[in-house]
């Protein structure tokens, strides 16, 4: 696991310098620089594979090729194998860095679709003046770019990219409207003009003599149900995902330094973990687990079942609300995106607890959103009828009504389900999921803003997929945008940054290519049959796990932000078009308990304590 930056056109290698610095938390082991006339390359290295070898940046002595990767590529072993077969002779004993650059040498940017694992990369070639980033199929390894006039420039992280003197400060106003409409930043988007994630699963290439950039998705996820799959299959299919389950866990348990495996309790990393002590001995797995002292919130109880069922050996940290909360404005600080989900004080948490003894962890990630786990597609065929049934009047008293029930600061309340449902009902098909999860709704944009945006302006991007499937069931519809958005800028983001905080790889285990592949191709009835969430994954952990842990429901990673807010000041940034008046009566209202504004007071205070951590760098936006 590092981190990579660097541009190809104007700059100077004290630029680099201060880029790379800047990502010195994402590898603290080692660092090195290459230059050729305007491309300049760099890298910090947090050692995991190969401790000895594998330096970057990584050349090949016959063509020049110079490569920056960030990632782990767990079927390396066999790549290496093939392009042994083909000729190739490696240096190293076993750096999968160098199979990457290889496999490039090899196959070109066809390679990419051949790794399974997680990545962001830059390659160089110098005898074509090409510069070619790419990044993993979902999007694990974040990658960012920025171009102009002057050129084109990446990081891993924008704290780094901004760093590049040529690089725009400015904020870009639609995108911050956007960000309260989604609580994070969809499809690459960011908050600076001429600046963009790399999409998963896409490569680019700048060609640096012409100044032109060309780009692809060279996969992406999309579910094609295999219609034959029936009842009769299904023994079948729970002994394969056991078995791809295994696969996965033991490809991610590679490594040279130690590691341990996230649980919280719920199904999907008691999985990992379960499928850990099968392939390793009980006291060689190492399990950690954040509890808290409010007992709405706190999963510990069950996770450490779990741990005691596979007599691993777990380690337990319960966080007070209080050292949470005082915690929250130096972890805020520390992003260079803004992210409104409040669980990333909590997994920040748990990496900094998990580091302690280890450099390595695996995750449930990728779970829910494969596999039908998140509470609102429990809702759909309920919400389907009330949208046929109901007429508009009577569905605005309804929200009315609900807006009346009292706030509860439990974690995902019945008044606070209520209140999001009708909200999300609210708005066509196309945009309910979002609406459903978004700090403001498109009419609260329209009176918080200068110049709002429509509806189908904010929510472009989940609209253009809905209209991309025709084919779908609106289930369908939903764990695709689940996947496609949630889970890589959202999900994905927030677990990158939060052990990367801390130096710690973290490793997504549902997110195997195999595993991936299975899924796309399950019908929804595996999925969610007769109010069963997970049904397919449930069923193949029967016998692994204990019953009372398979049939508890979602909790999620939650905090009591409403408790917390209506105890913080509201932030004092000035934000471009953002009318202060609203912000403060909406504070004010949720302080008296008059609402539930938790989204959006929580996603104004992330943007404003990541203003702050740019305000220490000199780079507020």
């Amino acid at each position: 696991m590092c981190g990579i930056a660097g541009f190809c056109g104007a700059g100077e290698q004290g630029d680099l310098l201060r880029m790379t610095d800047a990502l010195y938390h994402r590898g603290p082991d080692d660092s090195g620089s290459y230059v050729d006339g305007a491309l300049h390359l760099g890298h910090r290295r947090l050692s995991i594979v190969d401790l000895a070898h594998g330096q970057q940046p990584m050349r090949d002595a016959a063509t020049g090729t110079v490569l920056v990767y960030n990632g782990e590529i767990y079927n390396h072993q066999e790549l290496r194998h093939s392009l042994e077969a083909a000729g190739h002779r490696f240096i190293t004993s076993h750096s999968d860095t160098e199979t990457v650059l290889r496999a490039f040498l090899q196959w070109g940017p066809e390679c990419f679709v051949r790794f399974n694992g997680m990545f962001a990369l830059a390659v160089w070639q110098p005898e074509k003046r090409k510069l070619w980033l790419a990044r993993d199929r979902f999007g694990e390894k974040p990658l960012y770019y920025a171009r102009n006039a002057h050129g084109l420039a990446f990081a891993s992280e924008i704290s780094a990219l901004q760093h590049w003197p040529h690089f725009d400060h400015r904020l870009e106003a639609a995108n911050l409207q956007r960000y309260f409409a989604w609580g994070y930043l969809p499809a690459g988007r960011t908050l600076h003009p001429g600046c963009q994630g790399l999409l998963p699963g896409q490569w680019l290439c700048y060609d640096a003599a012409e100044g032109t950039v060309q780009s692809h998705r060279y996969w992406r996820f999309s579910l094609e149900p295999d219609a034959s799959l029936g009842e009769a299959d299904e023994a079948r299919l729970v002994e394969e995902l056991r078995e791809l389950l295994l696969r996965a866990v033991r490809r991610r348990l590679l490594s040279d330094v130690p590691l341990g495996i996230f649980l919280s309790g719920g199904i999907d990393s008691s999985s990992v973990l379960a499928a850990a002590a099968r392939l390793l001995e009980a006291q060689r797995v190492n399990a950690f687990t954040i509890g808290f002292s409010e007992a709405s919130f706190d999963e510990s109880a069950n996770a450490k079942e779990v741990a005691g069922h596979f007599g691993v050996r777990h380690h337990v940290r319960v966080l007070t609300a209080a050292r949470m909360q005082a915690s929250a404005p130096g972890i805020l600080a520390r992003m260079s995106e803004p992210l409104g989900d409040a669980s990333l004080i909590p997994t920040a948490h748990l990496a900094a607890f998990t580091r302690e003894s280890v450099t390595v962890a695996l995750s449930g990630d990728g779970g829910d959103e494969l596999f039908a786990g998140y509470d609102p597609l429990a809702a759909l065929a309920p919400a389907a009828l009330y949208r046929r049934c109901m007429p508009g009047p009577l569905h605005t008293l309804l929200r009315r009504a609900a807006g009346l029930l009292p706030c509860s600061d439990r974690n995902m309340s019945l008044d606070f389900k209520i209140k999001r449902v009708l909200r999300g009902l609210s708005h066509p098909a196309a945009m309910q999921l979002p609406v459903w999860m978004s700090p403001l709704e498109p009419a609260e944009i329209a009176r918080f803003f200068d110049q709002p945006l429509s509806a189908e302006e904010l929510y472009e991007d989940a609209l253009a997929l809905w209209d991309a499937h025709p084919e779908y069931d609106h289930l369908s519809h939903s764990l695709q945008f689940f996947t496609s958005f949630y889970l890589a800028d959202d999900i994905l983001l927030k677990a990158d940054r939060a052990a990367m905080m801390h130096s710690l790889e973290s490793r997504a285990v549902f997110l195997d290519n195999e595993i991936a592949d299975f899924c796309r191709r399950l019908p929804n009835h595996f999925k969610y049959r007769r109010g069963v969430r997970k049904y397919l994954l449930r069923k193949a952990l029967a016998g692994w796990l204990p019953e009372r842990i398979l049939s508890l429901p979602k909790k999620g990673f939650g905090i009591p932000l409403n408790s917390w807010l209506r105890q913080m000041p509201l932030p004092a940034a000035e934000l471009p078009g953002l009318h202060r008046a609203e912000v403060a009566a909406c504070a004010a209202a949720h302080k008296a308990r008059r609402g539930d504004h938790r989204l959006f007071l929580w996603s104004l205070h992330a943007i404003n304590g990541m203003n702050r951590g740019m305000q220490t760098q000199g780079r507020a936006v």
